[in-house]
């Protein structure tokens, strides 16, 4: 094979591996603003999601329950956040900051007896990258795809599910009138609530498994603040992608390679006129996110319709003022 599209394949593969989670949670992200809820504590629930589904896996030696303690703590933590948001129409903005603090300091106190501990060989194997005969031939994308865990098949498929909801169905039209225009989805006969609700906790659901990839995946281990900033930049793909879950696919997946240039160069030695360059670790990992800054920057400036976000975003509803 050519060694350059061999070379690709596996970049494509590490972009596609450092950008599941970040999918996941710009999913979640979109799911809650939808609704017209603007919630930054993403990675609280991250955070959450990695801490209870570490420990659910040490517990019970089952991914699959691993997974969904997970998804269940990122929506416990999501269900705080709507009560306070909808039910008791607090500050959206504060509450999730707080969120993300609470998440972090719960992690921070069930991850003191999670360090050091190696994943049951059970969820190991469960999660490993499974290599599909004849799929993974493709040039280029077949290791991108088709050598991955099955957690990176998850968040494709959950992005893909996610556009046909919210384009095709009704449900999906009914949360969109609820994020653009809550009052009147409540005269139209939408239960704004009920529509919230299940949406802040679905996202949270999937912002927990998001950062249960990490432990159970990527490092596989537990660590301290093992999302490391994961859930803002999620907060900042929802916009990138214009609340459009194919578009998040990009965005993720384009904020993976850049880690994975990073990632790739902190090792490589490289001379030039006979003068060695040697890549700065920290500079390597400020790559993506300048990059990040750039493009919301650059969308910050077009005026297009499909760019701006729901007409609800972060605006209390209150039934007695329709």
């Amino acid at each position: 094979m050519n060694p350059f599209i061999d070379a690709l394949g596996y970049f494509l593969q590490t972009s596609f591996q450092m950008g599941t989670h970040i999918l996941l949670a710009t999913l979640g992200g979109i799911l809650c603003e939808k609704a017209g809820n603007l919630n930054l504590g993403i990675e609280g629930m991250m955070l959450l999601g990695a801490s209870v589904g570490f420990s659910a896996a040490l517990s019970t030696a089952d991914p699959f329950v691993a997974v969904l303690a997970a998804g269940t703590a990122g929506a416990a933590g999501a269900l705080v956040y709507a009560v306070i948001t909808v039910t008791l129409r607090g500050n959206q903005v504060v509450t999730g900051l707080v969120l993300t603090i609470f998440g972090a300091g719960v992690s921070g106190f069930l991850g003191k007896g999670l360090t050091g501990q190696a994943l049951p060989e059970g969820v190991r194997a469960a999660f490993a990258p499974v290599s599909i005969p004849v799929l993974r031939d493709i040039p280029v994308l077949g290791k991108a795809l088709f050598e991955q865990s099955p957690y990176v098949h998850l968040a494709l498929a959950a992005a893909v599910l996610l556009a046909v909801y919210f384009n095709r169905t009704r449900a999906g039209l009914n949360v969109r009138a609820v994020g653009e225009n809550p009052g009147a989805a409540d005269a139209s006969g939408i239960n704004v609530s009920a529509y919230k609700y299940a949406h802040i906790l679905s996202g949270g659901f999937l912002s927990g498994v998001g950062g249960a990839y990490l432990s159970l995946v990527f490092v596989p281990r537990w660590q301290e603040n093992i999302t490391a900033g994961a859930g803002w930049i999620a907060v900042a793909l929802v916009i990138f992608s214009s609340w459009n879950p194919l578009k998040a696919i990009f965005a993720a997946y384009a904020f993976g390679a850049l880690k994975g240039i990073g990632f790739k160069f902190q090792n490589v030695d490289l001379t030039l006129w006979d003068r060695k360059v040697v890549f700065s670790p920290q500079l390597l990992d400020m790559i993506p996110y300048v990059a990040t800054i750039a493009v919301l920057v650059f969308l910050a400036r077009r005026k297009k319709k499909e760019h701006q976000p729901p007409k609800g975003l972060g605006v209390p509803y209150f039934r007695e003022e329709r």
